[in-house]
């Protein structure tokens, strides 16, 4: 019996494709990755975060787009589509079509069953990469939970050398706050949770933050 041959494309033939696809697609390394559909939910989640991101930073010079503007880690050549982007900065596009940015300053990301490992590895180890990028945060759809990772760079260190050392601060419970302090602003749980409903309470709240250095353990601490 022969095994079934893959079929790689370029990044080229990829974009060429996704652009007149009726879904999306992830792509990585020459193959193509369907992207399997949200739950309302997720959706909901997505919703209220970005329409409170719009209002919070109207009049502020950031750019904040949903999912279907793609990203492209220039380091590896990643193209994916995270849920929610802001761009502090003038966005910088692959080509004149001006739909893949590459300069992210933050991302967000509604987990799912299905993607949650990628999210929280393969594909937070590649965004880690973007020297654009100094937040990533995660935000729970089964209970009210916001992990927010910032970049910790020494002065005059560059975000190469300051890959692997991202601070991580854990909010949890409707009552918290996530603060966004590379943006300037603060994020009610409440509200990114706002209509969202639970099969149980989701239970207390905290917040913690958690050191990553390379080579070493998580370290918590409650705030």
């Amino acid at each position: 019996m022969t095994a079934e041959r893959k079929i790689y494309l370029t990044p080229q033939e990829y974009l060429e494709l996704e652009r007149t696809a009726e879904y999306k697609s992830e792509y990585y390394a020459g193959e193509v990755f369907a992207m399997a559909g949200e739950s309302p939910r997720h959706v909901l989640i997505a919703t209220n975060t970005s329409y409170l991101l719009v209002g919070t930073l109207k009049k502020r010079p950031y750019m904040v787009y949903s999912a279907d503007l793609r990203v492209k880690v220039s380091t590896s050549g990643l193209y994916t589509y995270p849920d929610i982007i802001v761009a502090c900065k003038k966005p910088q596009f692959d080509d004149p079509r001006e739909d893949t940015l590459l300069n992210p300053s933050v991302i967000i990301e509604v987990l799912s069953p299905s993607t949650e490992a990628y999210d929280r590895g393969a594909k937070f180890r590649q965004y880690r990469t973007i020297e654009s990028l100094t937040d990533y945060l995660l935000i729970s759809q089964d209970r009210a939970l916001v992990e927010h990772y910032v970049r910790q760079a020494d002065k005059g260190e560059s975000a190469e050398q300051s890959v692997a050392r991202w601070l991580l601060t854990a909010y949890q419970g409707l009552d918290n706050v996530a603060v966004i302090s590379s943006l300037g602003i603060e994020l009610p749980l409440s509200e990114i949770y706002d209509k969202v409903e639970w099969p149980e309470d989701e239970g207390g709240s905290r917040t913690l933050r958690v050191v990553r250095e390379q080579g070493s353990d998580y370290e918590t601490e409650p705030r």
